[in-house]
């Protein structure tokens, strides 16, 4: 009889672990970057390779980056929503184009339009690295010191730039 206690106590416990890890939200995967300052890069630009921007270069605003690529089926779910969202002006959108082709990208954003103030290349994904980003698409809050303040993993949804993004951009702005 006691032999079998063992066995059924580690069950007990891995179905424990299952049953709280059925209850989280893969999309609130915790960041150790947020409350941290966005991580350095000097990237050239899409649309002009020989322009280079930084974060250093957007100090002192609050801005979004929202790592995207053409080959990304989720990031054509998200596109309505950041062209939408870019077309009211709440914050300036800045894309980081992550492992993607140049001409491939540019075409997307010709035929889908395009929502970013810039959008920078991350062509070997180093950025994306420092950045943590798990895949295509992410987006992050920055706020006016240059500190991650928010990532959002997954599609951005209207209820996720109605119910946090947004909310959050208004409360750094103000």
């Amino acid at each position: 009889m006691n032999r079998y206690l063992l066995p059924l106590g580690i069950f007990m416990a891995l179905a424990g672990f299952l049953a709280v890890g059925l209850q989280l939200n893969p999309r609130e995967v915790p960041s150790p970057l947020v409350g941290k300052p966005a991580p350095a890069f000097q990237a050239p630009t899409l649309a002009r390779p020989e322009a280079r921007i930084s974060p250093e270069d957007l100090r002192g605003k609050v801005w979004v980056l929202n790592v995207w690529a053409s080959w990304c089926a989720a990031c054509r779910e998200e596109h309505p929503v950041l062209v939408e969202f870019a077309r009211r002006g709440v914050a300036p959108v800045y894309g980081l184009n992550y492992k993607d082709k140049r001409d491939d990208a540019l075409r997307w954003l010709q035929r889908f339009g395009d929502p970013y103030t810039e959008s920078l290349v991350d062509a070997d994904g180093r950025i994306g690295i420092d950045y943590g980003v798990y895949g295509v698409p992410e987006t992050f809050v920055i706020d006016r010191a240059g500190v991650i303040r928010y990532k959002h993993i997954g599609p951005v949804t209207p209820a996720a730039m109605r119910d946090k993004i947004e909310p959050l951009l208004r409360q750094l702005n103000g």
